[in-house]
């Protein structure tokens, strides 16, 4: 269709506006071909008739569901108010700063640091295809990491752009988003030293410009080596055109490189002492463009961070002192004076203090270097000439030496950055990524901006040539026919750059001339190219610039400059000095060959982007623009043989590229336009075509593909046109149907009440027409009259009713007497029953409470005994402990004493020597004074005197010595006395312990002697204690089984009321045959002389009706009355009768005991049955229900023979009977010895007694056997139909159910076997398993390691192996052998994390062993004898605790392994639901009509990855149903199954919410809809399978908020006071970016205004949350083992023979 068709009503246009550059406008009124005026409607409402041009209408306003895309090659018209508003849309009011457009992500820099690159991020993008997840450098670096992956071929990522567009920030998160999802198993952190390179290259290249305060001011393309697995082994960086004039030269407001202003902030450092730096304000090189801080950095810090890089990449301290010393140098070189000298002329002086540190910190010669920065020497063919310069040229020459030094540093970091990079094998594939500048357009165009734009052109180039390559390939793969198109081709730009004659190779020219000019070169640049190339122009108004017409502008250059920067140039003189140097580094730099350090090979041989010097000579001296232009051409060799990924900001153009649908998403967004019989076609790919044919007539307007249909500009919008139009359509209809309705409804009920007011008024009307005066009476008399009628028959009807009523109650009332007097008399009844029942229950119980308090009692004085002894003996060891320190200070005092005699004989010595000495002394003095007298008779004065002096002298020592000699005397005298005053008190001390000590022996035996006693007494108290516990655990058991056995008693009254007939029917006959006795005995004597000699107790005995031997009692006693005439014997036989009441009490207690023990077989029965049916469950019964039912046979047997036993007995007792009646006939006359045989008679009833006890036993045996017997039939029929419903469930275990039924069928066939057969006795296990230590590696080998979990034995009990393990461990700890327990505890627990490990990615295995960890560490606390975990053991388990090993330290161990199982088994069921989670949870749509699909643009067809297999929701509830019926049947605990649900399911709250962060596309009100839905199926299954109170559906809240969420409406104040309310769990940056992202998907619906999202914002600024977007998916809830101990009895555990453990003997 014509392109002004579509400039119809309510469609929108793009207009020109001075302020906002574009405004949109929507048209009011059709345009017809020929009208000179648009008539439209501004934003604001404005009318307005734009004048139009036909041939240049307005640009078309895309339809709201474009607005906001992804990709700008979605956009239906491409141009340039389409393309600014859509970044507006994303940037301004959606914060997002990436945008596809085609192949090439474009970001926006947001000058601040944003939530987006978190580990969450990169982990959610890791995996994804482009087109799924919101646009984002992580996005293009795993395209380029999958490629990589999966085509074998090396990448690259080309990022470029304006200076402060955020390209160095970009480059770096590539290299961190490469460095974590390919990290390598090595502990040689490789990528942190990759990740490191980055600080170091920034500092040393970067510098704060007018437009960035971290500007790159070089090019930098590093390889990321990678290896076979794909992981990072090492990288390599190679750098283009490092701005060197910023050295020396900063504009306003710029700084120079960042490192010069961290070696200033660090310089106060002792470290840094000796480089005599100072402020950066004292520095020119610094301070030049006035600005030496950045607000927000900190320089020393980063200093810090610097060093640190240094020592990570292994650059130690001594390579950064050198490099820091060169740059302080060139800091000094920058302060140097240069004086001018004349106009001609100009000098350094030799003390300058900078001149002076410069050559110290290089070691270089001072007057040399002093003398050579003023002069230079020129060199012809016939001499040498030194040459003064002037101040201006001394300064040039300084500063380029200072550019050579610092471009020689940094070319030598780069060298050792890749030096530490370096790896020793072979790289497989690499990622490059190129950070270099984009194109440049300023003012002032120098060189620097000729090299880049050139660069720029080159890489144009190949984007153009790859862009057109992957079109083509799309056209082929879509079988569409390709047609060549003319695209912009800039090889002439190029051509004209570095071609023959180009401008390079001009300049190279100009630059070999002695005396080449700028003005020389730009002449031949005119001559050569002015109205010779197009591309090349001349300014009118200019004579020293040039301009380019390059392929994004034309660019003005200024000629000034070239030829110096592109010779750079150092005087020859001051290269020779710095060679002098003994500065190693210095010397190293400018030497003609340097030893350069290859940093790797690669599949590409590439040289180093910067080569050095070769030599000075100029003719073999290569240019700066000769080296880019080299460096350039391997960097584009590189490029081409890589698969390019591009990063830029780009300008808007014209280019129309093609738009895309899927087949699918076409139908599904365009079906509204569908007719009925369009939509009965199965093809909906046929449906795509048809429809398409029908709406668009124009063929060439799209194209068919194989999957998808490609559109040209216009007709997406032409096709929301119609779409819009018919739900317009649509809409009306509605509205005028419901609109009717409401009027039709509106209509009907004005009508009824219409008609009910005239029913009212035409009512009222008639009655007042027909009222009159005799109408009026009449009506009054027939009232009357009707009332006295009516009063009568409503009396006549009462007094009837009364009649009934009361005989009716008088009935009813008798009736309620009656049976309350009924019931009365039978609680009365009861109440009296309850009375006896319950006091002998109260006696009983008290009975019971006493034992127990006695044994409490009995125990807590033991314990008390215990703690006495203990008490005792710690005193005794108190006495001996200070007997011995008594001893021990006894020596000790001897040894002092000791020593004080050989001071005192010391002291003595002295005293002697002291006197000998002045004897000797006074004789030599006397003697001196003799010779002096007789020499010096002139000095007798002076002898005099000194003799008096000496006469002092000597009597002054003698006095200190008898000072000293009476001092010696009293310390010695005190010291004897003190001695002697020891001794007393130590043999005082002595007595007393000795004394003390035998009292102590004596308590001593006292207390051995009680000590055996209280052993003896201890002994039999636990004796009587371990009999009372087994009663109190068997009345325990039997107490919790009594709710289960009231169904069971009801059967058991009716069996006994049999019982009671059979007994009665007994007594009936026993009583008949002794009636028969009583004849013949009466007919022997005379009965009233008989009755005349018996007392009426004895008649009441005789008429008792009781048992047998009550009647034979009283007849002997009847014929002993008869016979002995003695009263004194009746008072006797009175008390024996007493007695017998009391055993015939007694043995209704018995009878009472043995129905508890009928009951009590019952609940054996009912064990019996349970693990009947749960091991036919497993299919594994066979063995163990052949052992159960022999045993219950063999009992059946023992009872029968009993009771034939019992009826023998009985036959004899009766015989016995008749044969005393026959004795008492014969020897009634002999009083005497009939007593005797009375006597002997009474221990005969005792023994029939005891006989008739054991009939009655014998009795209820019987019938408990037939019982047993008819329960096991039933159990034996119940087991076929279980096994029959397993048949019809499984038919995979049909073979093994028929073999279960030949086994049943053999059982019967046994059964009836042993009937027949001797019973053998069965025997009693004690819970162990005895094994031998050699058989360990093989119960490891069969129960651990090749056991599997499927099979059909292993999980007839939950944990068996776990409790096969525990009762071999029970039989080493029966045994007592400590090696031998372990031995076997160190193989159990390596054999479980051996096939952990071997397994670690089969879930039914980890399942399984965590299951039987978990068992194994509760059987280890349940038999560990500790009180806390034997609360609910029974007293058998109780017997089978551990009594010689404390296997705490192991159950911590098996703890930690429990809990590292756990962790791999979430892992493992994390990587198996994970890839189900956003295909099931976000992307399929299960509700009818709510499908939100759009177009996805270029960046869809370019996905790395075609998913065929797609996940819906059901997937995801069937692996949970899977993982769920796992772990049930491997028999894992309850509360471990619920905090295993909990991880999952906040697994899937987590990634479906991070991905529905990253997914714009997904924030629409339909998929909230759909979202809710999907948890309420989550919801649903968890109440399926009782897990509500697991906590895993709070996991879901934020996911659930967040769909709430998207769906509430959000325009009001109330709205956002209700998000803020409702929205608890999730943070703010959460809710700001699903309110920011949230995407209308018709034209019906509103987006989010930027004000409301602020308001709600605003609101939410006060709650304290954490500022992270991202879920931690890798989080883990703290798992809890909670204690449940084992049901299962240990000796009745067996081992199946599947097992194969055979050599295993149960205990």
């Amino acid at each position: 269709m014509a392109l002004a068709e579509l400039y119809t009503q309510y469609n929108r246009v793009w207009i020109p506006d001075n302020e906002e550059v574009w405004q949109s406008a929507e048209i009011t009124k059709n345009y017809k071909a020929g009208d000179r005026f648009l008539h439209m409607q501004l934003e604001d409402g404005t009318e307005l008739n734009y004048p139009v041009d036909p041939a240049a209408l307005p640009p078309l306003r895309n339809p709201d569901i474009l607005v906001g895309e992804n990709d700008l090659t979605a956009l239906s018209y491409l141009h340039e108010p389409a393309v600014l508003h859509n970044l507006k849309v994303r940037f301004v009011e959606s914060k997002l700063i990436y945008t596809y457009s085609g192949i090439i992500l474009v970001a926006i820099n947001p000058y601040k640091q944003l939530p987006i690159y978190g580990d969450a991020i990169i982990h959610a993008y890791s995996g994804q295809n482009m087109g799924d997840m919101d646009p984002h450098i992580f996005a293009v670096a795993e395209e380029a990491y999958k490629q990589m992956a999966r085509n074998n071929k090396n990448q690259s990522i080309i990022v470029s752009g304006e200076s402060g567009a955020g390209k160095t920030v970009s480059a770096r998160y590539t290299m961190r988003y490469f460095a974590t999802v390919s990290k390598s198993s090595s502990n040689a952190h490789v990528e942190d030293k990759v990740l490191a390179s980055n600080p170091i290259t920034e500092a040393v290249g970067n510098a704060k410009t007018t437009r960035n305060d971290n500007s790159s001011r070089f090019g930098k393309y590093t390889e990321i080596s990678f290896d076979q697995c794909y992981q990072i082994i090492g990288a390599n960086m190679r750098t283009y055109l490092l701005e060197k004039s910023r050295v020396v030269f900063q504009s306003e407001n710029e700084r120079n490189y960042h490192i010069f202003y961290q070696l200033c902030a660090s310089a106060v450092q002792p470290e840094f002492k000796h480089l005599k730096l100072g402020s950066a304000e004292e520095f020119n090189y610094t301070r030049m463009g006035g600005s030496t801080v950045i607000e927000g950095v900190d320089d020393r810090a980063n200093m810090v961070e610097t060093q640190k890089t240094f020592a990570l990449l292994g650059l130690k301290g001594d390579f950064q002192m050198d490099v820091f010393k060169m740059l302080a140098a060139i800091l000094h070189l920058g302060n140097v004076g240069i004086t001018a000298v004349g106009d001609d002329r100009s000098s350094i002086s030799l003390e300058d203090k900078h001149l002076n540190i410069f050559c110290e910190l290089l070691d270089l010669n001072c007057d040399k270097m002093a003398q050579w920065l003023c002069h230079r020497k020129i060199i012809t063919t016939s001499e040498t000439v030194i040459k003064p310069m002037t101040r201006t040229q001394a300064v040039n020459a300084r500063d380029a030496l200072a550019k050579k030094i610092y471009s020689h540093l940094f070319d030598f970091i780069v060298e050792r950055i890749n030096e530490a990079l370096q790896f020793p094998g072979k790289q497989h594939t690499f990622i490059g990524v190129l950070d270099i500048y984009g194109f440049e357009t300023f003012d002032v165009n120098s060189f620097e901006q000729f090299c880049i734009n050139y660069a720029n052109e080159k890489l144009q180039q190949q984007f153009n040539l790859h862009v057109f390559k992957l079109e083509q390939e799309e056209y082929m793969k879509e079988d569409i026919p390709w047609t060549l198109i003319d695209f912009y081709d800039n090889q002439p730009v190029i051509d004209l750059i570095e071609a023959k004659m180009g401008i390079l190779e001009l300049l190279d020219e100009e630059c070999l001339l002695p005396h080449g000019r700028d003005e020389n070169w730009l002449q031949k640049l005119y001559n050569n190219f002015v109205n010779k190339n197009a591309l090349f122009e001349k300014p009118r108004m200019s004579n020293t610039s040039f301009i380019i017409q390059h392929f994004a502008d034309k660019v003005e250059y200024k000629c000034e400059g070239f030829l110096e920067k592109n010779r750079d140039t150092v005087h020859e003189v001051l290269i020779e000095i710095l060679k002098e140097s003994k500065f190693h580094l210095c010397a190293n730099f400018f030497q003609d060959n340097p030893v350069s350090v290859s940093p790797f090979s690669s599949t590409i041989n590439i040289k180093s982007a910067r080569p050095v010097l070769k030599s000075p000579n100029k003719q073999l001296r290569m240019t700066v623009g000769n080296k880019f232009r080299s460096s350039l051409s391997l960097l584009m060799v590189t490029l081409n043989a890589t698969t390019p990924h591009y990063v830029r900001c780009i300008k808007p153009n014209d280019e129309k590229l093609p738009f895309e649908w899927t087949y699918i998403e076409f139908f599904s967004r365009y079906s509204i336009l569908m007719t009925q019989q369009e939509l009965s076609i199965n093809d909906k790919k046929q449906i795509c075509k048809i429809v398409l044919q029908r709406l668009i007539q124009d063929h060439n307007q799209y194209q068919f593909g194989r999957t998808k249909i490609f559109f040209r500009a216009g007709q997406v919008a032409y096709l929301e046109k119609l779409r819009s139009d018919k739900l317009r359509h649509a809409c009306i209809v509605i509205q005028k149907s419901i609109r009717g309705w409401l009027q039709r409804k509106k209509f009907l009920r004005v009508k009824q009440a219409a008609i009910t007011i005239q029913q009212y008024f035409r009512g009222q009307r008639a009655v007042r027409q027909a009222i009159t005066a005799r109408t009026l009476k009449q009506t009054w008399a027939a009232i009357i009259i009707q009332k006295y009628c009516r009063g009568y028959l409503v009396r006549r009807l009462c007094q009837l009713i009364l009649v009934a009523a009361v005989t009716i109650q008088a009935y009813t009332r008798g009736f309620l007497a009656r049976k309350k007097y009924r019931k009365m008399l039978e609680e009365h009844k009861a109440v009296v029953l309850q009375k006896y029942a319950r006091a002998w229950l109260a006696r009983r119980r008290f009975q019971n409470i006493r034992r127990f308090v006695l044994n409490i009692q009995l125990s807590y004085r033991v314990q008390q005994l215990q703690k006495k002894i203990e008490e005792q003996s710690r005193e005794n060891h108190g006495l001996l402990e200070r007997l011995t320190n008594l001893a021990s200070t006894h020596a000790s005092d001897m040894d002092t004493i000791q020593k004080l005699k050989l001071d005192l004989e010391k002291l003595t010595a002295q005293k002697r020597m002291c006197e000998e000495k002045g004897k000797k002394y006074k004789e030599d003095s006397e003697q001196k004074i003799l010779k002096l007298e007789n020499l010096n008779k002139e000095l007798q004065e002076q002898k005099e005197t000194l003799e008096i002096k000496l006469q002092e002298k000597t009597e002054e020592m003698k006095e200190k010595m008898d000072d000293l000699t009476k001092q010696l005397f009293d310390d010695v005298q005190k010291e004897e006395n003190q001695r002697m005053i020891l001794e007393k008190n130590f043999q005082n001390q002595k007595q007393d312990y000795e004394k003390e000590i035998d009292l102590l022996k004596g308590e001593i035996n006292t207390l051995k002697e009680e000590k055996t006693q209280l052993q003896h007494q201890i002994q039999q108290e636990i004796a009587i204690q371990d009999g009372l516990k087994m009663e109190v655990g068997q009345l325990t058991k039997q107490a919790q089984k009594i709710p289960e056995l009231q169904k069971e008693i009801e059967l058991l009254q009716t069996q006994k009321l049999d019982v009671e007939k059979q007994a009665q029917s007994q007594k009936r006959e026993l009583r008949e045959k002794m009636s028969e006795v009583a004849k013949q005995l009466l007919e022997s004597y005379d009965v009233e002389d008989v009755r005349s000699r018996l007392s009426t107790e004895d008649l009441e005995h005789l008429n008792e009706d009781g048992e047998l031997w009550f009647a034979y009692e009283g007849l002997k006693k009847a014929t002993r009355v008869l016979e002995s005439h003695f009263q004194s014997q009746k008072e006797i036989y009175e008390k024996e009768i007493e007695g017998l009441n009391f055993k015939v009490e007694h043995l209704s207690q018995d009878i009472n005991h043995l129905q508890k023990l009928f009951r009590e077989e019952n609940d054996i029965n009912d064990g019996i049955r349970l693990e009947v049916s749960r091991l036919t469950s497993e299919n594994l019964v066979i063995p163990d229900l052949k052992q159960q039912v022999s045993e219950l046979e063999n009992q059946k047997l023992d009872l029968e023979n009993r009771l034939q036993e019992q009826t023998v007995k009985l036959k004899e007792m009766s015989n016995r009977l008749h044969y005393e009646l026959e004795g008492d006939r014969t020897q009634r006359r002999t009083n005497e010895a009939q007593n005797e045989i009375d006597i002997k008679e009474k221990e005969r009833l005792k023994v029939t007694t005891q006989e008739i006890e054991g009939l009655s036993n014998g009795l209820m045996q019987d019938e408990i056997q037939d019982e047993v017997k008819s329960k096991i039939k039933q159990e034996t029929t119940r087991l076929t139909v279980e096994n029959m419903d397993l048949e019809e469930k499984l038919d995979m275990k049909d073979r093994i159910i028929k073999k279960l039924e030949d086994q049943i069928k053999t059982l019967t066939k046994t059964i009836e076997k042993t009937e027949a057969h001797v019973p053998t006795l069965s025997k009693e296990y004690v819970g162990m398993m005895e094994y031998k230590k050699e058989d360990e590696d093989r119960i490891i080998q069969n129960l651990i390691l090749d056991l599997k979990p499927r099979g059909v034995v292993v999980n007839m009990i939950p944990g068996l192996p776990a409790h096969i393990l525990f009762m071999c461990v029970r039989y080493a700890d029966y045994l007592n052998d400590a090696d031998m327990l372990k031995s076997f505890m160190n193989v159990t627990i390596d054999g479980i994390k051996q096939v952990v490990k071997e397994h670690s990615e089969d879930f039914e295995m980890l399942s399984f062993w965590l299951s039987n960890t978990y068992y194994f560490l509760n059987c280890l606390k349940q038999y560990s004898g500790e009180e806390e975990f034997m609360k609910g053991n029974t007293p058998r388990q109780n017997k089978n605790c551990l009594k010689h090993f404390d296997l705490s330290e192991y159950r911590q161990v098996l703890s930690d392994l429990a809990i590292r199982i756990y962790h791999q088994f979430i892992i493992v069921m994390e990587n198996n639901i994970q890839p189900m989670i956003v295909p099931g949870m976000l992307e399929y749509e299960s509700l009818q009509g709510i499908s939100g699909l759009k177009p996805t643009g270029f960046r869809k067809r370019s996905s790395s990855i075609d998913d065929t297999d797609t996940y819906t929701m059901t997937s995801i509830l069937q692996q949970l149903s899977y993982f769920y019926s796992t772990m049930c049947q491997n028999g894992l605990d309850s509360e471990l199954l619920k905090q295993a649900v909990k991880q999952l399911f906040f697994l899937i709250g987590a990634i479906t919410l991070n991905s529905l962060f990253l997914r714009k596309d997904m924030c629409s009100c339909r998929k909230g809809m759909q979202i809710r839905c999907n948890i309420s199926y989550l919801e649903e299954w968890l109440k399926d399978k009782n897990l509500q109170n697991s906590n895993a559906k709070e996991t879901l809240e934020p996911l659930s908020q967040a769909a709430w969420l998207l769906q509430v409406k959000k325009i009001t104040d109330d709205d956002a006071k209700e998000i803020c309310e409702h929205c608890t769990s999730l943070s703010t940056v959460q809710i700001v970016k699903i309110l920011n992202s949230y995407t209308p998907i018709d034209d019906f619906e509103k987006r989010v205004t930027p004000s409301f999202v602020r308001k709600v914002q605003a609101m939410l600024n006060n709650r304290e949350d954490v500022p992270q977007l991202m879920l931690d998916t890798k989080y883990l809830f703290q798992v809890t083992f909670p204690f449940t101990p084992s049901p299962h009895a240990l000796e009745m555990i067996q081992v199946p023979s599947s097992f194969k453990l055979g050599f295993l003997t149960r205990v």
